[in-house]
């Protein structure tokens, strides 16, 4: 089921669908995310006439072009490489004509992938915004909401800088509710939100902006690009891959394989552990009692969790809500679960996730391991490692959120 996830995500499974008929003018590709470079090389395989552009990607998520410069850098928190791409790509786009069109390919990770600040704000200022940011439970809009605020490229400024040329976004959504100006910040759509909005964000989660980040935002000199521009009159949107799209095509294989299978929700969000006990609950319901749902049966959901960082592990969300839930099971029997991230890094490290089953706490008490003290550290991924359940695509190269399934056996 997370193979067929992440499979019906694949750039070039759901890119050729949506290429664009060729301008009058030229054909310019940008974008920023985990899955641009692959996005890009789907494009060059399925276009029909000259192209160039500049994308930029995650270390190791690069993959093979010849007329599209693929650049990877880093992610979650961004890095000089990022930086520079950002700015070529701001220039690259200077001087177009309403004849051109420029293809965005936007995927997740863009946000830290284009780390382009307003004058006068450093990189170094971003990055400690995104460690605290990445630490304080913030959600995904919140998070986005305070860098939209804080760039030169997002909130819109990417689309603006390519007016008069026309600009068709593709995109592949990573966020609860698909919203645009979430997925990389937003950097081809217009944002309602304001800078009051931002600084708010940061007060209510208690984050000590260095001051140059707090005087933007307090004189307002972050505004982003409002509906209505008309830099953006000539700017479309088209998602081609979704995080419901990819339950429902693991929501097939289950099917297949006999089982009935219920998707309670694809934009599922809060604290990864709490979100992990609410789950363990629904299980053990469909276990015990026959309810919502009979057995057997797989339960999927999607979205993106929060982890408040207290401990020095690893983090991960996925594994911290899949640790969660097996301490909520208590070696439940006939209950499975899987939990992963579908480009293939939960957190930081280059591990997609876990796997657990009925056995698991008792094998942990044989290795001499704590699943209440690991989550309290926050080290899902130490616990899951030591015990031979780590799950590990490799860059799968697309992302569409948390995937999360529980098989529940029949009795």
């Amino acid at each position: 089921m997370f193979d067929a996830a992440i499979a019906s995500a694949q750039p070039d499974v759901c890119v050729p669908l949506h290429l664009p008929e060729p301008p009058r003018g030229r054909l310019l590709v940008i974008g920023a995310g985990k899955a641009s470079a692959a996005m890009a090389r789907a494009v060059e395989r399925h276009w029909r006439g000259p192209l160039s552009g500049l994308v930029v990607t995650r270390y190791g998520y690069g993959a093979g072009c010849e007329h599209i410069e693929i650049v990877e850098a880093a992610h979650p928190v961004p890095d000089a490489a990022g930086l520079r791409a950002a700015e070529r790509m701001l220039a690259l786009v200077q001087g177009l004509t309403a004849d051109d069109l420029v293809l965005c390919l936007i995927s997740g990770g863009g946000s830290a992938l284009l780390p382009l600040p307003v004058p006068g704000v450093t990189l170094q200022d971003k990055q400690a915004l995104n460690r605290a940011l990445l630490a304080c439970g913030a959600t995904i809009s919140e998070m986005n909401c305070v860098r939209r605020h804080l760039s030169a490229i997002k909130g819109g400024r990417l689309a603006a800088a390519c007016h008069p040329a026309r600009v068709l976004t593709l995109a592949i959504s990573d966020v609860p509710g698909d919203q645009p100006g979430d997925i990389a910040s937003g950097p081809t759509v217009a944002d309602a939100t304001t800078c009051a909005d931002a600084l708010a964000i940061v007060d209510r989660h208690g984050i000590e902006l260095p001051p140059a980040l707090r005087e933007v935002l307090e004189n307002g000199r972050g505004e982003s690009v409002k509906p209505g521009d008309p830099r953006l009159a000539g700017a479309r949107y088209e998602f081609i891959a979704t995080p419901q799209r990819a339950l429902e095509a693991a929501a097939d294989v289950a099917h297949r394989a006999g089982f009935a299978a219920h998707i309670l929700g694809d934009a599922i969000e809060g604290e990864a552990r709490d979100v992990g006990t609410v789950l363990a609950g629904i299980a053990r319901q469909v276990a015990l009692r026959g309810q919502p749902f009979t057995a057997p049966c797989v339960l999927l959901s999607g979205g993106e969790t929060t982890v408040t960082v207290r401990g020095p592990g690893r983090g991960g969300r996925n594994v911290e809500c899949l640790l969660s839930t097996a301490i909520a099971l208590h070696g439940q029997p006939r209950i499975h679960a899987l939990a992963g991230d579908t480009d293939g890094v939960d957190g930081s490290v280059d591990i997609a996730g876990a796997v657990i089953g009925p056995d698991t706490l008792a094998r942990a008490v044989e290795l001499g391991l704590k699943p209440r003290e690991a989550l309290a550290r926050n080290d899902g991924h130490g616990f899951f490692q030591a015990l031979g359940q780590s799950v590990v695509t490799g860059p799968t190269r697309t992302n569409v959120n948390d995937f999360r399934a529980i098989l529940v056996e029949g009795p």
